[in-house]
């Protein structure tokens, strides 16, 4: 991972984009490894990757209120 400030940023009836140096952990406390300097996280709760974004927030037609 480059040196960035970590950011998040939500992406409009999709996921968040996560940016920057952030070590993600599982609730068990468990890191979670990371292959790209900037990943979308699961929003709607039905990606089969999660807690990574696999896309379904599109068939399912999930929707925020931003």
């Amino acid at each position: 991972m480059r040196d960035e400030r970590p950011s998040i940023t939500t992406y409009p009836d999709g996921p968040l984009l996560l940016r920057g140096d952030v070590e993600l952990l599982t609730a068990d406390g468990d890191p979670i490894a990371r292959h790209r300097p900037t990943v979308a996280l699961c929003r709607c709760g039905l990606s089969a990757i999660k807690p990574f974004c696999d896309g379904t927030h599109k068939l399912s037609n999930f929707r925020t209120d931003e």
